[in-house]
């Protein structure tokens, strides 16, 4: 028989009084900034799993890799300075610019007025639109993290403007009737 995986432990009660760990030592509160910023981006990272849910093929892939890359940014929000160290990877201009060109390249697919959106032309582009609105969120939460000196926001601001930046553009790709780019 095969070795059992071991299985996650759902409850430890640890957090019944309100308190909560980041991934270093010490507890924090529930209601900290960080555990709020915290939040927003797992409430990004559902959003998107929300709409890669009914998106395929490329679509599908994009978005996996967008929520892959917010785990690393949730993991530097996660993480107290001092312990910033001991994370495997970081937010760095290497994502950033992985980012930008990502819009870049949807761009020159797509003609993409200048106009205010009204969300819902169709279902893909709502939960675009919806994943682009908590991650505009998120990134105000941890604006205010940077600003207070309890992370670095050198990358991982920018980084957060961007991933809304591509949420947009993504929405706007897929929505019926979206022109293709005309030609320069």
């Amino acid at each position: 028989m095969p070795d059992a995986k071991p299985q996650a432990r759902v409850t430890t009660k640890t957090g019944d009084t309100g308190d909560t760990s980041l991934f270093g030592p010490g507890r924090i509160r529930k209601s900290d900034p960080r555990i709020e910023a915290l939040g927003d981006l797992d409430e990004t990272q559902s959003a998107i799993g929300l709409a890669r849910a009914i998106a395929t093929g490329s679509m599908a892939e994009s978005l996996l890799e967008l929520q892959r890359a917010l785990y690393v940014a949730m993991s530097e929000v996660g993480t107290p300075s001092s312990d910033v160290a001991r994370l495997p990877q970081r937010i760095d201009a290497t994502a950033i610019a992985e980012l930008e060109e990502h819009a870049a390249s949807i761009r020159a697919t797509v003609d993409i007025a200048a106009r205010f959106v009204i969300p819902g032309e169709d279902e893909l582009s709502a939960r675009l639109d919806i994943a682009r609105a908590v991650a505009r969120r998120a990134e105000r939460r941890v604006v205010a993290l940077a600003d207070a000196g309890q992370i670095d926001g050198e990358h991982l601001l920018p980084w957060l403007n961007r991933l809304s930046d591509v949420l947009f553009v993504l929405s706007r790709a897929v929505e019926p009737g979206a022109r293709p780019a005309r030609e320069s």
